[in-house]
């Protein structure tokens, strides 16, 4: 199924990028925000991406189970081979706030892996594609990830930085986390890292954008990515340079044991 129909998704995806996109410059009404739970923005743009979402790739391919940030979860997904998991706009913050630095993220995860990702960040003008096994594309150009060998002066997207983390280069950081992840493929960054628990929507398409680019790509504690999981939940994750992972895994250790055993 990705190749057949691999540009169909990909139309669908810039479809509704564009639409927000429109609304994001002021066309049409207002964006109406509101918080989902405490600090937890969204809008009725994010919704309206959903439905048009969910409407197109269910069509392409109908019997995919369906992950959405915006959508009530089903545990029906669990027993489909295929699933859509999807991230209507991945950092509404940006969005909202005006900022280029959120996108629209699309994967279509089989038997658990994702086969398919598409990210497109219409604000930025960037497309990022790809497919297991094909490797992964930025407006159409093949990319190749960080190879950085050292930890000492890894670039990372970042606002600011712990002390303990001050060896690290700062480098401009979008609010969506799938954009972060797509800026190590493109060997603009050599390293992000969250602490945090995620959800799978976050980061499946980016994940497979990121490996099929050379990065390497775990959960906070160096263990593999599953998707299509129960909870749809890892702790925290990591994409960086192959040469580095090793160091940053150690170097997370003791802040995500202290953080998971809080929880």
């Amino acid at each position: 199924m990705p190749g057949r129909n691999l540009e169909a998704v990909i139309a669908a995806t810039r479809e509704v990028g564009d639409m927000a996109m429109a609304r994001w410059r002021g066309e049409g009404k207002a964006v109406s925000v509101w918080n989902k739970s405490h600090d937890n923005p969204v809008s009725d743009v994010d919704l309206a991406v959903d439905a048009r979402l969910k409407a197109v790739l269910g069509a392409i391919e109908p019997r995919a189970g369906w992950l959405s940030e915006e959508t009530a979860d089903n545990a029906d997904r669990l027993s489909c081979r295929a699933m859509w998991c999807v991230d209507p706009i991945d950092g509404t913050r940006d969005f909202i706030r005006g900022r280029p630095g959120w996108c629209v993220s699309v994967a279509l995860v089989v038997d658990g892996t994702p086969e398919l990702g598409v990210l497109y960040a219409p604000a930025l003008d960037e497309l990022w594609v790809a497919q297991k096994g094909r490797g992964a594309t930025l407006n159409g150009e093949a990319l190749r990830a960080s190879q950085r060998m050292t930890f000492d002066g890894s670039r990372v997207p970042a606002d600011s930085l712990p002390k303990i983390d001050r060896d690290l280069i700062m480098v401009t950081k979008p609010n969506s986390i799938a954009l972060r992840m797509a800026l190590v493929a493109d060997d603009r960054a050599d390293l992000v890292a969250t602490l945090r628990w995620g959800f799978e929507w976050d980061v499946a398409a980016a994940a497979l954008i990121a490996t099929e680019a050379g990065a390497v790509v775990t959960d906070a504690f160096g263990e593999a990515l599953a998707f299509n999981t129960p909870r749809a939940q890892a702790f925290g994750v990591i994409a960086c340079a192959p040469g580095i992972h090793r160091a940053v895994v150690g170097r997370l250790h003791d802040r995500a044991v202290a953080l998971t055993s809080q929880s």
